[in-house]
């Protein structure tokens, strides 16, 4: 993980100081890219190591997200207009059959220079882990199928079109269930525009 955010910096910088004609236009500290004309959805899609330290460690997930169009109503020229807004749907399926979680939610986005930015989200999620009293050997105590779902990106706008993130994900329903070993992915996504 540590060295894929390293990547999406040093491609930051590296562009940057190349002047490269498709991000000259991307401007400085708090301003995003322009927006793409045609729609305000994004498709975003990545492959996630499915919770390291837990027992389901050992495998990769799918991970899809779909964001919609910006919230914020705040008018032209405001602070405020740094913080992009988005509906949120998605899901992260594991290859093997361990947890997998479908959730929604919103994400607040804030371009940091050119076109790096940092990226929040929070909502809700329904999972098919063990969550009953007696939980198999190699899964995690999930507690209920339903959890909270957060997750954060560091990530890179290629051009209008193609951005690239490193992205850690963490589900879990805050001690509502007796029990709550939550579920925390982590790895890199690649998203479009249109």
């Amino acid at each position: 993980m540590k060295l894929l955010f390293r990547v999406v910096f040093l491609l930051g910088l590296a562009s940057s100081e190349a002047g490269a004609a498709d991000l000259s236009s991307f401007g400085g500290l708090g301003e995003a890219p322009p927006p793409p004309e045609k729609s305000p959805f994004e498709l975003r899609l990545g492959v996630f190591a499915h919770d390291p330290q837990s027992p389901e460690k050992g495998s990769a997930d799918l991970n899809g997200e779909i964001l919609l169009g910006n919230l914020n109503p705040s008018p032209l020229g405001s602070w405020w207009n740094i913080l992009i807004l988005r509906p949120q749907m998605g899901g992260t399926l594991n290859f093997v059959g361990k947890t997998s979680a479908l959730y929604g939610g919103l994400t607040g986005t804030v371009y940091l220079y050119r076109g790096l930015f940092l990226e929040a989200s929070f909502g809700g999620a329904a999972n098919d882990g063990k969550a009953g009293a007696v939980v198999p050997p190699g899964y995690n105590a999930m507690g209920c199928n339903v959890s909270f779902h957060e997750n954060a990106s560091i990530g890179y706008r290629l051009s209008e079109n193609w951005s690239l993130m490193g992205t850690i994900e963490h589900y879990s329903n805050k001690g509502f269930c007796v029990r709550n070993r939550g579920l925390t992915n982590y790895g890199a996504r690649l998203g479009y525009s249109f």
